[in-house]
């Protein structure tokens, strides 16, 4: 009998936690504060950052929202960016991606300084995450390791595959799960034979961002699946990269989606505001 791992309880649990010591924070007179920026008007990019700012509320953080024209120049973007690096108040800074396409992303996320990196993306603090040096850490895969610890699912010597290799999600857990003592092997779209790599694993991560790519047949009894996927389908609804009624029951352990990897997502990312703030103020 499978169990969800479910993301929504964690990450109220994870929230709670900041906003305990936010509380204490405010006795002192102070509170960390984020600054999100959104460039243009993609609608999931609005609710991405809506349920940020709702985030903060909750855990007691500043928030400051810096909605921006869809033709903001480069120019511009790197010049808040350049004001917020400087600006002591803010601890946390987040440019809300996909930008347009005529912004380049890689230098956006660069421009941020380290320490404010809240999304954990920067060349400075990925080297961080592969050196076992970091603070902050990328909110999806280390919201992963939140969940897994939660259910005291244990990753030393266990052979986890990780189906994608996205800077944002990929790279990163497979470190992470390094870092646990796991035996990881990192599959991708030009893998040969996929399931030859997901039958044998203890635990697989899909972050592919195709519709139900991880079936039945890929899986291996017992196995703990984290989904880290959410794609659209054409009726409207919501699905991530596994084919969830299928093979949950394989599983011993899923995420379902939505409700699972999502919530957690942002429940790193206010947890590393925090821990921003705390080296930012000693």
């Amino acid at each position: 009998m499978y169990q969800i791992l479910d993301g929504k309880t964690v990450s109220a649990y994870v929230k709670q936690q900041v906003k305990d010591e936010v509380a204490l924070l405010a006795e002192n007179g102070s509170v960390p504060a984020l600054a999100v920026i959104i460039v243009g008007n993609d609608p999931a990019s609005k609710v991405y950052v809506g349920n940020k700012k709702k985030a903060c509320e909750m855990t007691g953080m500043k928030s400051i929202e810096y909605a921006l024209d869809e033709n903001t120049s480069e120019e511009e973007l790197l010049a808040l960016i350049d004001k917020l690096n400087g600006d002591k108040e803010v601890n946390g800074i987040l440019c809300q991606l996909p930008l347009p396409k005529h912004i380049n992303e890689d230098k956006i996320i660069d421009a941020i300084a380290p320490e404010k990196d809240v999304d954990g993306f920067s060349a400075v603090n990925v080297g961080k995450i592969w050196l076992g040096k970091y603070e902050i850490s990328p909110c999806t895969p280390m919201g992963v390791i939140e969940l897994l610890d939660y259910y005291k699912i244990p990753l030393e010597g266990k052979n986890c595959v990780v189906v994608g290799r996205s800077n944002i999600v990929g790279k990163p857990m497979a470190a992470l799960l390094l870092e646990r003592n796991a035996t990881v092997t990192i599959c991708h779209s030009r893998t040969k034979d996929l399931a030859s790599f997901t039958k044998n694993a203890d635990v697989i991560v899909a972050a592919v961002g195709r519709a139900n790519f991880i079936t039945a047949d890929m899986v291996k009894d017992g196995a703990v699946v984290v989904d880290v996927g959410i794609n659209r389908l054409e009726s409207g609804k919501l699905c991530g990269d596994v084919d969830f009624e299928n093979v949950k029951e394989k599983a011993s352990f899923i995420t379902p989606v939505p409700g699972g990897c999502g919530p957690m997502t942002i429940a790193v990312l206010m947890k590393n505001t925090l821990v921003a703030y705390k080296a930012q103020n000693k």
